[in-house]
């Protein structure tokens, strides 16, 4: 889904004037925004049509962070241009990346060159138990 130009003109006025010499209109990037959120495709799919899709991402992201497309998704609703929810986000292990370190993979045994008392240099802190009552 595509917002026309009659469209964005009742939403204009929730939007930042654009700052500097910018590519794209703010038109562009919030069609943009609708079509990832419509398809579900990461920033990098986004067709060339739209324009460089890392110049849109951080447009949107610094909108989302001031309330400005919180602000633009109330009022395409109440225009009833679009109908968009987003009530949570879910995350399972099929999408979650684990850490190279937290695969179980074995570790390295064989002794570093740092493994002596002497070339790590004195000991950051030292553990004295306190013993608080006398038996």
């Amino acid at each position: 889904m595509e917002i026309t130009e009659a469209q964005y003109r009742l939403i204009e006025d929730c939007l930042p004037t654009p700052r500097g010499n910018v590519s794209l209109s703010n038109l562009q990037v919030l069609n943009a925004i609708l079509y990832v959120a419509e398809q579900g495709c990461k920033w990098r799919g986004l067709p060339k049509r739209f324009g460089n899709w890392h110049t849109i991402y951080t447009r949107m992201n610094r909108w989302s962070k001031s309330g400005v497309l919180d602000r633009v998704f109330a009022k395409l609703q109440q225009a009833q241009i679009v109908r968009v929810r987003i009530e949570a986000v879910a995350l399972d292990s099929t999408i979650v990346k684990v850490h190279p370190d937290g695969t179980g993979a074995l570790k390295k045994t064989a002794p570093r060159r740092s493994a002596g008392p002497e070339a790590d240099g004195p000991p950051r802190f030292i553990w004295l138990p306190r013993m608080l009552e006398r038996p």
